[in-house]
């Protein structure tokens, strides 16, 4: 099996995962461990992920049973693998965990998944680091016509493919949310789940212009943010309703494009349970004055444009490694997003306040 990247560069290595062809976005993610979480992102739809992390699978993978009625999945962040391949240095095929019931070559192969042991993965990295993510394709046997060419994911609607068709209640509590599934994950929809809440989930295009509740949270989701027009035009109906808003990953961009700023496409993206961030609470340039540095999750590709904030919004964090934004709220309307993950799922959960926060203040209300 081999990696072909648009380039010309050649990476060959073994399979372990579904025997078949596959194109996407090859894209790289830092993290030792939450491998599960991570290959059951929809935020990775169609991209191959590379792992730089040598040694894959020593854990395995927990039971595949469906969760528990009427609360979302404890084990993973989607009902399937997300991701078009895998990438590693080396898969270890005997595993050891006490929730684990099967390899990760055998989830691979029940998901139809490609994936690819063997390679160099620190030299994948630094060639992905140095020139930006890349569009490839993992071939097993002769490739088909439909795979030989290079696709870029992100000129679909990504978030059409992996935002359910049907919308799903949690809870019975007097808060009303509705969170908008553009690809969200379940550790999301666990954060928000309170004995004082209800949580509606619901389709990236439904209309909730015209039901009733309490406050609008937007959630992470794959591609370009400027593919989905349709739920930008609701939230700024709901801006006009003044509907508190609380934005994740690509809910941070889908609320900057729905106040006026524009977004673009990072070099290589963050995709890592290490990304520090820090707090603003006085603008930029940030300096020591500032409030608190934070060790995020993170999974994306795109990024708000700080600099196009209309007048009364500011940015809320940013990165500490490259100064791109992470996040911003409005200085007078309930209105606040974060590029990060405060979930997690991998990762740390250092800014989980964000959603306690958000939820006392609907208290409030």
């Amino acid at each position: 099996m081999k990696l072909i990247l648009k380039d010309g560069s050649v990476f060959e290595g073994q399979s372990f995962g579904a025997p078949k062809n596959v194109p996407g976005e090859v894209v790289f993610n830092t993290g030792m461990t939450g491998y599960v979480e991570s290959l059951s992102d929809p935020s990775y739809a169609g991209q191959i992920v590379v792992l730089t992390y040598p040694l894959v699978g020593n854990y395995g993978v927990p039971s595949f049973a469906k969760a528990s009625k009427g609360k979302p999945d404890k084990n993973f962040e989607s009902s399937k693998i997300q991701i078009a391949g895998l990438v590693v240095s080396e898969y270890s095929e005997n595993y050891s965990h006490h929730d684990a019931k099967h390899s990760l070559a055998e989830w691979l192969k029940a998901s139809g998944v490609p994936a690819i042991t063997g390679v160099d993965t620190r030299a994948l990295t630094k060639k992905l680091r140095e020139h930006g993510v890349m569009l490839g394709r993992l071939e097993h046997g002769r490739p088909t016509r439909s795979t030989m060419e290079f696709k870029d994911p992100n000129d679909e609607n990504l978030v059409a493919k992996v935002s359910p068709r049907k919308k799903k209640t949690y809870g019975t509590g007097p808060i009303k949310i509705i969170a908008l599934d553009c690809g969200m994950k379940e550790n999301i929809v666990r954060s928000l789940i309170r004995p004082e809440t209800t949580v509606t989930r619901v389709p990236w295009d439904y209309d909730f212009t015209s039901d009733k509740y309490d406050a609008l949270v937007l959630s992470n989701g794959p591609g370009d943010p400027t593919q989905c027009g349709i739920p930008i035009g609701h939230i700024r109906a709901a801006m006009k309703d003044n509907k508190p808003i609380l934005g994740v990953c690509l809910g941070n961009q889908l609320l900057a494009l729905a106040a006026g700023a524009s977004t673009y496409k990072l070099t290589y993206g963050h995709r890592s349970q290490n990304q520090p961030c820090i707090e603003l609470k006085g603008g930029r340039p940030f300096d020591s004055a500032q409030g608190k540095c934070y060790i995020t999750s993170q999974n994306h590709g795109f990024a708000v444009d700080g600099k196009t904030l209309p007048e009364g919004w500011e940015e809320w964090f940013v990165n500490a490694n490259d100064g791109s934004n992470e996040g911003i709220r409005h200085k007078s309307k309930p209105w606040r997003s974060v590029q990060f993950h405060p979930e997690a799922s991998p990762g740390p959960t250092d800014t989980a306040w964000i959603f306690d926060d958000f939820i006392r203040s609907l208290k409030k209300v």
